[in-house]
């Protein structure tokens, strides 16, 4: 993320603190992602509706 995409959230109306819980979110699963990853985690099969 640089600053030029923080100045198009802004363009969006989006305020400081909504891009601060977007970049919280998005980082947050990253790390669950990575730390799956490194356990080994398995996905269990889809179960669809």
């Amino acid at each position: 993320m640089v600053k030029g995409d923080v100045q198009s959230l802004r363009a969006e109306g989006l305020t400081d603190k909504d891009i601060l819980g977007l970049c919280e979110c998005v980082a947050y699963y990253a790390y669950v992602n990575r730390i799956a990853d490194g356990l080994g985690v398995q996905l269990e099969a889809d179960s669809g509706p």
